[in-house]
């Protein structure tokens, strides 16, 4: 069992004592259909919200350089209002770098800035980018072309972080959606699942990572 990181701020981890990665891998990557949503896709973009320690970016590049069809560009989109700093993030992901790839940590630990590119020679490029602030303040503002193909809605517990799961949060979730788009979580509180549907989303419980029992997967309707 790996210890997580603990956020002293929240009073809660930034993932499972189980296996963050095999929590990411089922809640966000498996709960959001991956990696058959993005097979035929020349663009797909990923909005999360709380980058943590970049365990769900790291992993779903992995997915991504494995699965995806040349040509094929991913966008990951996060917001994020406590960055930590790379030497904290080594130490919390070192553990996995053998499972996310050692040489895509160190290109992500060493990029400069908050915005990393990766292209590839196969033509699939990753790009990733982060905005930093409180995301009721910084999601209302941003503009795209291109809509969520997927949502991944992180961040600490609601019940320790209510700040983040408001209903300003699912009204510009549903803004930047089309319908189709998908949004996964491993919350099942009720207030979020309220907020999600409020705002257009069908959602229901699925079975959930390790001691907890279901999380929440939903398409958005609009």
């Amino acid at each position: 069992m790996h210890l997580p990181l603990r956020s002293p701020l929240f009073d809660d981890v930034y993932f499972c004592a189980e296996s963050g990665l095999e929590e990411t891998r089922h809640v966000f990557l498996k709960g959001n259909g991956l990696p058959e949503m993005w097979r035929g896709a020349t663009h797909f973009t990923i909005f999360e919200t709380g980058f943590g320690t970049g365990l769900n970016f790291l992993a779903t590049w992995a997915l991504f350089e494995s699965t995806a069809a040349p040509g094929q560009n991913l966008d990951f989109i996060s917001f994020e209002k406590y960055p930590l700093d790379p030497e904290t993030i080594r130490k919390a992901l070192g553990h996995w770098a053998g499972d996310l790839g050692a040489l895509r940590l160190e290109l992500f630990l060493n990029a400069k800035g908050r915005d990393f590119d990766a292209p590839r020679p196969d033509g699939n490029t990753v790009r990733l980018r982060i905005i930093e602030g409180d995301i009721n303040d910084t999601l209302p503002l941003f503009q795209t072309e291109r809509s969520a193909d997927v949502w991944f809605l992180d961040g600490f517990s609601p019940a320790k972080n209510p700040q983040m799961w408001t209903p300003r949060l699912y009204e510009n979730m549903a803004r930047l959606s089309r319908p189709g788009t998908r949004v996964a979580t491993f919350t099942v509180a009720g207030a979020v699942r309220e907020g999600l549907t409020q705002a257009g989303f069908r959602v229901e419980k699925a079975p959930g990572f390790g001691r907890k029992r279901h999380m929440t997967q939903g398409v958005f309707k609009g």
